[in-house]
């Protein structure tokens, strides 16, 4: 028995939850998957899954081998890559998450980049506007708009993203253009909420160096950044977005900013990742990157007139 890898396959089986996911992510047949797991528990004398129809679950031994294994292989791959090539030309499979916005406008756009400074690492790219467990689902790096909640996961700051507001010509035809906060009475805006916690959001204004919440009146809600922005082009009202997201539709007309002088507050962007992938150079080299197209002039991160 080959016990680095069947450690290996032991911590996919618990990020993914399953023989069969796991044994798709590594490419091995399902079989071999469940011969390791076999193999490596009787070599350890004790059962480290609990397997019923539904589901896989660690015993005790089991969540007090995994942590071990995560340090021990993460550990082995970096010392390998100090005496290897790889630490100058990484390579093999990194999974990323990230929001679809910025995935679609900033990030895939750029990716030529970073792929022909690296063209041994396969990039699985995904995305989506829930939040996804990195450890559950597998995923070596995310990108996260808003304030990162979880402290078991290491941030890299990457930008502060400018956030404006924004309607319809058509809207603001029929309700009047809102010089200040104040004149918001009468006006409605669309409601974004979370499709993995159901929290709502209302807009937010900065005010004399304060942020204040305000909440209007709704006729849609939607879950989505792409649905959001599609429900106030459609007129149904006010919205607030990080301006790369805005930039196309304000140019073209199709938007109109609103309440310059009382903008929304800025929205920290972050890359995150688990603290056992820290010293993975695939992660390290990918995140490095994103710090450098963040900085790159060009970017839609601030509105043309904010002078960041």
């Amino acid at each position: 028995m080959d016990r680095l890898n069947a450690m290996r396959v032991f911590t996919r089986i618990v990020e993914l939850g399953g023989f069969a996911k796991a044994a798709d992510s590594l490419q091995m047949p399902r079989a071999s998957v469940t011969i390791l797991i076999k193999q490596l528990e009787a070599h350890l004398g004790v059962q480290l899954l609990q397997r019923t129809t539904r589901q896989i679950s660690l015993t005790l031994d089991g969540a007090a081998y995994y942590p071990r294994c995560v340090r021990l292989l993460a550990d082995l791959e970096e010392t390998e890559a100090v005496f290897s090539a790889a630490r100058h030309n990484p390579k093999g499979l990194l999974r990323v998450d990230m929001p679809a916005g910025i995935g679609r406008l900033i990030v895939i756009p750029a990716l030529p980049q970073f792929t022909a400074r690296y063209p041994l690492i396969e990039l699985e790219i995904s995305l989506n506007d829930r939040t996804v467990d990195l450890i559950r689902e597998g995923v070596d790096c995310v990108l996260r708009g808003g304030s990162p909640l979880d402290d078991s996961l290491v941030a890299r700051p990457l930008v502060m993203l400018d956030q404006v507001t924004c309607a319809s010509p058509d809207y603001l035809q029929r309700h009047g253009v809102p010089e200040c906060p104040a004149d918001l009475q009468g006006h409605q805006m669309v409601e974004y909420f979370s499709a993995t916690t159901g929290s709502r959001f209302g807009l937010e204004f900065v005010i004399d160096g304060q942020v204040q919440a305000v909440n209007l009146p709704r006729q849609v809600s939607v879950n989505s950044a792409d649905g959001y922005m599609a429900a106030c082009e459609a007129g149904y009202g006010l919205v607030q977005a990080p301006y790369y997201h805005v930039a196309r539709q304000l140019s073209e007309g199709r938007l109109c900013e609103v309440l310059r002088d009382a903008p929304p507050p800025g929205m920290p962007l972050t890359a995150l990742y688990p603290p056992h992938r820290q010293l993975s150079r695939r992660v390290r080299v990918f995140v490095d990157w994103l710090v450098e197209l963040c900085a790159q002039p060009g970017q839609h991160f601030y509105r043309s007139d904010s002078g960041s």
